[in-house]
């Protein structure tokens, strides 16, 4: 922003539009160039997977003909490795987090600062939110329908990946003086692997999750929220073209309103909002699958076919396989380690129970929400550019979020008004829990007293998202929270054994029913 005066005095006298143009154009064009893009060639290095042009300015194709970013393949091992390591836990846990999320465990003497609910709603309002509508609207725009297949399997695989992390985000939290919850990534990166005698590997990986989920708080949980939710609004509120800097301002205060009172005020908006949202949307995409119901079967079909068999000049299956992996690890967060940090303040005495309730946010938000979404999108055909060229624009500058208003606009000519709210409460609840996960990284790095600098921090960029193009905002998203996973999954992965014995314990008295007075107990009160 500092950039906007300057760039507005090299320009005649112009319109009052024509002067917000300006210096939003020149923020935006310094984020890109500065931030985006330097990141983008170290973070997302693909060794050459994919086309490249060397030195003398010649082309070559790569050995495996399409890029696969690193990071994208390092989140698959780990899901994969992780769902085996666990005896499939993702499967066979399903019913007893079902169990604990009803209540059925909870004991209000537990420490910590959440109910079970309260924290999945906590981290689902950090997950559920414009990754499920813009997201799925770029993966299936770009990738095509079979997309879909890869976000749906990364999401089961996915489900192990959260249950490890959030049950080590119980086992090494802290409470502090003021019983407040300090857990997660930061905490068992450095405490886990130091017991494991590895702390000169652990306190690194700490600070470089830290300084990852930072960047991923100010990107996908902030100003992608923003940028994204803002496009369906203009759609229907035309006034906000070149305003759209006070829609950013309003999100600014109205987020600001919750996040200064902490974990508590941030469980008890998302325990309202997430359940109602998560609701209407499901309830309208089948709504239009219902009114659509014979082509239905040819959208399955699509999806399975074209997953292996993809349209031409996407580099084969692989192509497709990374387009859907990155958005479901961007929707869902499975691997990325964020989760952690909610599922810490939860009230209980076994960290393994936490983790299972953990294990139904891929689902939920990735097999259900995503996949509603991605049928819609089929359905209608709204991602075919051939049937409807005006939405090449679209999908080309990244406004998944309009698409998807237009897909379901097609059907219900009212629900893009719906959308547009909808969009803006996904935008809001994701938003204030992921100021949540940043602030609890910053004040692993500056100390308590860094609170409230950074919530004010937090609260400029989501302003900025209002003033920054929405493909410089989804790439700087994407380098940020798909970084997470580096550090986070290689931690995972060398704890996955402390997490594997206490799993065993816990499911030997879960079946042998040791839980059952507990579970009586808790009933009558």
């Amino acid at each position: 922003m500092l950039l906007a005066p300057e760039a507005i005095a090299q320009q005649p006298p112009a319109e009052e539009g024509e002067l917000a143009d300006d210096w939003m154009e020149a923020t935006d064009d310094w984020f890109g160039e500065n931030l985006v893009g330097p990141m983008s060639d170290v973070l997302f290095y693909d060794f050459r997977t994919g086309p490249w042009t060397d030195a003398q300015g010649v082309e070559h194709d790569g050995w495996l003909g399409t890029s696969v970013p690193f990071v994208v393949a390092w989140l698959m091992f780990g899901a994969a490795y992780l769902t085996i390591r666990m005896g499939f836990i993702n499967l066979r846990a399903f019913k007893h987090a079902i169990e604990v999320i009803r209540g059925r465990y909870d004991d209000s003497e537990d420490e910590g600062e959440v109910s079970h609910f309260q924290a999945l709603c906590s981290a689902l309002s950090a997950t559920v939110g414009l990754g499920n509508i813009a997201g799925v609207a770029i993966a299936v725009g770009t990738g095509g329908p079979g997309a879909t297949f890869w976000m749906i399997l990364a999401g089961i695989f996915g489900m192990s990946s959260k249950f490890t992390e959030c049950t080590l985000g119980q086992m090494y939290r802290r409470v502090d003086k003021d019983h407040h919850v300090l857990g997660g990534p930061m905490r068992y990166l450095k405490d886990g692997l130091s017991d494991m005698r590895l702390g000169w590997l652990g306190g690194p990986l700490a600070i470089v999750f830290a300084v990852f989920c930072l960047g991923g708080s100010f990107g996908g949980g902030c100003a992608f929220q923003v940028s994204q939710s803002m496009e369906i609004v203009k759609e229907q509120v035309p006034w906000l073209v070149d305003r759209e800097w006070i829609y950013g301002l309003v999100m600014a205060v109205l987020v600001g309103v919750v996040i200064i009172g902490g974990i508590r005020r941030i469980a008890a908006t998302a325990e309202k909002i997430v359940p109602l949202m998560c609701a209407v949307y499901v309830i309208t995409a089948i709504a239009i699958l219902v009114l659509n119901a014979e082509a239905v079967p040819h959208a399955f079909s699509l999806i399975f076919s074209e997953a292996f068999t993809p349209q031409a000049g996407y580099g084969g299956f692989l192509g497709v396989m990374v387009i859907g992996i990155k958005r479901a690890a961007f929707s869902n967060e499975a691997g990325i380690g964020s989760a952690a940090i909610a599922h810490s303040a939860a009230k209980t005495d076994h960290p393994v129970r936490e983790g299972i309730v953990a294990l139904l946010e891929p689902f939920i938000d990735t097999v259900v929400i995503c996949t509603m979404t991605a049928m819609v999108i089929v359905v209608t055909g709204a991602y075919d550019t051939e049937r409807f060229p005006e939405h090449a624009v679209l999908i080309d500058g990244d406004q998944g979020a309009v698409l998807t208003s237009k897909a379901f606009g097609t059907q219900i000519s009212w629900f893009p008004a719906l959308l547009a709210v909808a969009s803006s409460l996904f935008a809001y609840s994701t938003m204030i829990s992921w100021s949540y996960y940043g602030e609890r990284c910053f004040t692993n790095l500056f100390g308590a007293k860094a609170s409230l600098p950074y919530r004010l921090l937090f609260l400029v960029c989501v302003f900025l998202g209002s003033v920054i193009t929405a493909a410089n905002v989804k790439d700087f998203s994407d380098l940020m929270i798909l970084s997470m996973a580096l550090p986070n999954i290689l931690g995972l992965l060398l704890l996955s054994g402390k997490v594997k014995v206490a799993l065993d314990d816990y499911w030997l008295a879960y079946r042998m029913g040791d839980f059952t007075e507990q579970q009586i107990a808790a009933g009558k009160k």
